[in-house]
């Protein structure tokens, strides 16, 4: 009987441990990203779990996509309509979720530049040992090649 206590008492601290990490991904980590990107001057949609922006962005990407277009409009409204509406409601420095992941908009071109020029302080995502096989160029390129690029 004292084996299976263990194991049971094994069973359920790995549990916790798998729901505390779910937890933390799903909502403690968003928010704190969300607290220091305000702290910082930027403003953006309050984080909603899990899904974050991708809701409004794919709605307001289909409703575009119903409305007739003709050769002169400007095609920026039909493929990018949430960044835009982001933008004319939060300014030009704002940042909207993809998932429990934030990604921030800068139109600064002073500010575009520093981001540019100072790529070991601004780093990009890490992307999966796969996908950096698959895809080749300046998404995946890093340092020294990147700047070159």
């Amino acid at each position: 009987m004292n084996n299976l206590t263990i194991l049971f008492s094994c069973v359920i601290a790995l549990l916790l441990v798998f729901v505390w990490r779910v937890f933390d991904f799903v909502w403690l980590k968003p928010r704190k990203l969300e607290k220091s990107l305000r702290a910082q001057g930027l403003s953006g949609n309050s984080y909603r779990s899990l899904y974050g922006d991708f809701k409004q962005l794919v709605m307001m990407a289909e409703e575009a996509k119903t409305k007739p277009i003709n050769l002169s409009d400007d095609i920026v409204h039909r493929t990018v309509p949430f960044f835009l509406e982001t933008i004319k409601k939060y300014g030009k420095d704002c940042f909207i979720w993809l998932g429990p992941n934030p990604s921030v908009i800068i139109l600064e071109p002073q500010i575009i530049k520093e981001v540019f020029l100072k790529n070991c302080v601004f780093q990009k995502p890490r992307t999966h040992p796969v996908a950096k096989f698959l895809v080749q160029g300046l998404v995946v390129s890093e340092g020294d090649e990147w700047t070159k690029r």
